[in-house]
């Protein structure tokens, strides 16, 4: 459908058949590629359109009123590393721009960016002849149903890391779904520039990901869940107020940002923020050999058990070949993880920390510590935050 459509521009149709029927799964699949504006009459794409803003409508009211705030954390922490560029720009509709999508407007997106150059097509359990040959049958000479006309707006343009801080003040003591209530909480998300899926520090970069790890305070321990990484050793285990820190890593073809997200009472906002500086400058003190590697094997780990799942190892194939034209099997990829020395992790994360920050706050935000003062404390020995006076209390 057209709201599949625009999720993401690597799409990956999926579709599980014997090998014999793959001929006919390809024509099927070129049918509804095509049918979405050919052989469908005007009066119903524009209910399918209305249908579509109604459900993007109602996606944008649900991420505004769920408990977990990640998502739009997520969005705000590239808004604020990326500000007006690429990566930075929204990813969620804007509420003001839903009635604004029509059949043209899909058609300029599908023309501009669908294009044979932008795609893959990946298979997996049937053979590399037969799968080349139900493509030239069925796509090559094929008309989309936007036309053939050249692509003319593509933006091509390459990610500038800016760092800053985008603040939501927002009561967070009503998001609980059910009658037991929710305590209040003011998140926070502070990221800094790593590097980019093709740079040589990418897997030294998610090695140090797995190394900081965390989760929630409440989360079930057991094997391989993480309990012996940095943020829980170090802030959960130690700080009972805290209700959540963990480590993300977010990796593009011209940028990447390494971020952690924490979350707490909004009278421990600047005691919360402080840790976190900390925990960043950590990143390029001591490495520990047991952590380091414990972090490898777990990557390793989740690495294999995920590749056991034929669709995984299907995306893993369309994308890996989408960004890079070329596919790392997992024993290369487990070399070079392995390979991961502890001066790799600190010369990643000295050069990460001498780039402005980025900041996303979410909640009630009365005691968040000023932008300069993030960056000071991350700029510093320790991470401690500037001493702040006040005349009166």
């Amino acid at each position: 459908t057209k709201q599949n459509i625009l999720v993401e521009l690597p799409t990956f149709w999926k579709s599980w058949h014997f090998r014999r029927q793959i001929d006919s799964t390809v024509k099927m699949k070129f049918c509804r590629w095509k049918s979405t504006g050919v052989f469908v009459t005007a009066r119903h794409q524009d209910e399918e359109i209305e249908m579509t803003r109604m459900a993007v409508q109602f996606e944008l009211e649900d991420l505004n009123m769920r408990p977990d705030p990640e998502p739009l954390l997520t969005e705000m922490i590239h808004e604020a590393a990326y500000q007006e560029n690429t990566v930075g720009l929204h990813r969620f509709c804007p509420t003001e721009n839903i009635g604004k999508i029509d059949r043209e407007v899909l058609h300029s997106y599908l023309r501009n960016y669908y294009t044979p150059d932008r795609m893959v097509l990946a298979g997996v359990g049937v053979e590399h002849e037969h799968l080349v040959e139900c493509a030239r049958k069925h796509l090559q000479g094929a008309r989309p149903a936007w036309g053939c006309a050249k692509a003319v707006d593509v933006d091509r343009s390459v990610a500038q890391y800016t760092g800053g801080m985008v603040k939501l003040e927002r009561d967070m003591s009503n998001v609980s779904l059910g009658p037991a209530p929710f305590p209040e909480l003011t998140h926070i998300m502070i990221g800094l520039e790593s590097c980019s899926f093709l740079e040589e520090d990418f897997i030294p970069f998610a090695v140090l990901n797995m190394m900081m790890g965390g989760g929630g305070s409440f989360s079930a321990g057991g094997p391989g869940k993480g309990m012996f990484t940095r943020l829980y050793l170090n802030v959960l285990n130690r700080h009972h107020w805290m209700y959540n820190a963990t480590s993300y890593h977010h990796s593009y073809e011209d940028t990447g940002l390494l971020c952690v997200h924490a979350s707490a009472d909004p009278r421990q906002v600047r005691e919360m923020v402080e840790i976190l500086t900390k925990e960043f400058i950590l990143m390029a003190g001591t490495v520990d050999v047991a952590e380091l590697e414990r972090a490898k094997t777990q990557l390793m780990s989740m690495l294999m058990m995920n590749l056991e799942s034929r669709p995984v190892i299907f995306e893993d194939v369309g994308r890996q070949v989408l960004a890079t034209r070329s596919r790392k099997l997992p024993h290369e990829l487990c070399a070079l993880i392995r390979s991961v020395k502890p001066e790799d992790i600190r010369r990643a994360a000295s050069q990460m920390l001498r780039r402005k920050p980025a900041v996303a706050a979410l909640g009630d935000l009365s005691d968040l510590p000023a932008y300069e003062h993030i960056q000071a404390a991350l700029s510093s020995r320790d991470g401690r935050l500037p001493r702040t006076y006040r005349l009166f209390r």
